[in-house]
């Protein structure tokens, strides 16, 4: 399939992708799942997942930079099995993205934008680690390579990692902290999906790169934005906002899969 990138087309993408870096600049994340399914309301979702893995790539580069030398080094030991297993599922869920019909991906992309929703909602809870306890044990390199791998899995057909940003943020981090490492995870994976994804034919054409690797400067203009908003940005109105249009979003999605719209 070959892209057609007309003018209006190109501003679109731009614009998503620069209010996608806004909102991951502010919150630590979410450029992934606000750019991936808007685009894939309009576009066809594999490429719209394909698009968005370079840009992905440049904000997470730019968020670890908040990490310095020794929490880089320190946080890269100490989430090891998980980046690794996380690689491996990554690959998996990219070569299922491959063989999965446009309806039916288009459907899956917004029960996952839903069930996004509901995550941060409350209204389906993810398996909280409360107690120190509890702790130790997901520090454990069996639990990290559980989790990494089945949310590999997702993230490599999706671009959603929410159960890898939920794991992390179980460890009690500092919010700069939490940032960056959430970034470092990203940044391993994106940097094996962008080779993967020439490899699997992920892309159409040479257009297809060219646009995403261009989409870039406005995905990392967006998180300088929002990473001046951070401290000005209420949670009501941020939770609001995002949640709001992902569920505009994912209704779409499923409707559009369906054949309803």
């Amino acid at each position: 399939m070959t892209l057609a990138l007309s003018a209006g087309l190109v501003a679109t993408i731009a614009l998503v992708v620069a209010v996608a870096g806004a909102v991951n600049g502010v919150a630590g994340f979410g450029f992934a799942v606000v750019g991936t399914m808007v685009l894939a309301s309009a576009l066809d979702p594999a490429t719209a997942v394909a698009f968005m893995i370079v840009p992905m790539f440049a904000v997470n580069v730019a968020l670890v930079g908040e990490l310095t030398r020794e929490e880089l080094r320190t946080c890269g030991t100490r989430f090891a099995p998980l980046l690794v297993a996380a690689l491996v599922g990554t690959v998996v869920g990219m070569a299922l993205l491959d063989r999965l019909p446009a309806a039916p991906l288009r459907v899956l992309l917004g029960i996952v934008s839903l069930g996004f929703v509901a995550i941060a909602q409350r209204a389906v809870p993810l398996p909280a680690l409360p107690g120190p306890t509890d702790r130790v044990s997901a520090e454990s390199p069996l639990v990290m390579a559980a989790v990494g791998a089945v949310s590999g899995v997702l993230f490599g057909a999706t671009n959603v990692g929410v159960q890898l940003v939920a794991f992390v943020r179980s460890f009690d981090l500092s919010h700069g902290l939490f940032v960056g490492v959430v970034a470092l995870v990203f940044v391993g994976i994106n940097g094996l999906r962008v080779v993967a994804a020439g490899a699997l034919g992920l892309y159409p054409d040479l257009g297809l790169v060219l646009a995403s690797v261009a989409a870039m400067v406005p995905a990392v203009a967006g998180v300088a934005l929002g990473k001046r908003l951070r401290g000005r940005v209420s949670e009501r109105l941020r939770r609001g906002v995002v949640l709001g249009l992902l569920t505009l979003i994912g209704v779409r999605l499923i409707l559009g899969g369906a054949g309803v719209v």
